[in-house]
């Protein structure tokens, strides 16, 4: 049965070594709630939690998701899952794994303690998309047999499952559709846009484009999404989502790519590589239901939130260069 303690809580945040991860486990260790971290460090780094070792109510497990974990917790953030193509492309098949056993497991162990659970889904749901914004109420337009489908349609089936847990069980769910989001503690070699391009200008290589750079993303600061996920979790049940958390203000990829030379002082030049398979050509969140239901809407500009990016990356050159 759910622990009744006060409004201190525990909670597991699985993929917490990761990116977005660890910044949400600082916000809840800043709230003064106790975290355990599952991660079996995939493409979630040590270097990411390191400043939480010692700290009197964190908790680090090494843990994949596919198998079963026996906690006692209040709440439960699933955020594990490869979220890079390079990443959740290099063993496609466990990525689904990850995503679809690992949502049973976390789904199976909120019913078990009675607990809420979160689930960190994709704006990939979406696929490369027909509609403009995009609004919780669209399917979507996926390829459900191409190189992208492992995250993509396990993404999507991991909803599905959350779903049916809450009708079947009425187990309290929250689903958050996530869109493109940067910041410091992003994988240096993820293959993002934001990351690689920082990477690229500070050491001087080529800045790669894919297309003609005329394909647009709208990019989150991780804080602001951050703030998305603890107000999500602090409805009531009555919301389940999915509600898409995103930062709606539109950029191609080349203005993003200009922005990050003009902000390193790089002397890097522009390149133009093939659009890769399957690659959406627009994306951008309709957050009014997050206006709406949750009061939220980001609050850091694109300039501000590189400039913070650059900095980390700044930081790790030595490193990067080596």
């Amino acid at each position: 049965m759910a622990r009744l303690y006060d409004s201190r809580k525990r909670i597991l945040v699985t993929g917490g070594a990761g990116f977005i991860g660890s910044h949400l486990m600082d916000r809840l260790l800043e709230q003064g709630h106790d975290v355990i971290c599952a991660d079996n460090l995939f493409t979630g780094t040590k270097r990411n939690i390191d400043h939480l070792h010692g700290h009197p109510r964190f908790e680090f497990m090494r843990h994949d998701v596919t198998f079963p974990l026996y906690v006692e917790v209040d709440e439960i953030y699933n955020l594990a899952c490869p979220a890079s193509p390079v990443h959740y492309q290099h063993d496609p098949v466990q990525t689904t794994k990850t995503s679809v056993h690992g949502a049973i497991n976390m789904l199976g162990l909120a019913k078990r303690l009675k607990c809420k659970i979160f689930q960190a889904s994709t704006s990939e749901v979406y696929g490369d998309p027909a509609v403009h914004p995009q609004p919780e109420g669209y399917w979507g337009n996926v390829n459900p047999i191409g190189p992208r489908s492992c995250y993509d349609e396990g993404k999507r089936c991991a909803e599905t499952l959350f779903f049916d847990y809450h009708r079947q069980h009425g187990l309290e769910i929250k689903v958050a559709r996530i869109f493109n989001t940067y910041g410091p503690r992003m994988h240096h070699a993820d293959g993002r846009v934001v990351s690689n391009f920082i990477v690229q200008a500070l050491i001087g290589e080529p800045i790669t484009l894919y297309g003609d750079g005329s394909q647009t993303r709208s990019f989150c600061y991780v804080d602001d999404l951050v703030e998305g996920f603890i107000r999500l979790m602090d409805t009531g049940p009555e919301v389940s989502g999915p509600i898409n958390l995103g930062n709606p203000a539109e950029f191609t990829i080349r203005e993003l790519a200009e922005k990050v030379v003009a902000m390193t002082g790089s002397a890097s030049e522009l390149v133009f590589r093939d659009l890769p398979q399957d690659d959406p050509k627009q994306r951008q969140p309709e957050i009014s239901l997050a206006r709406e239901t949750l009061g939220w809407t980001p609050e850091i500009a694109l300039e501000a939130g590189l400039e913070r990016t650059v900095a980390y990356f700044r930081a790790l050159l030595p490193e990067l260069s080596a």
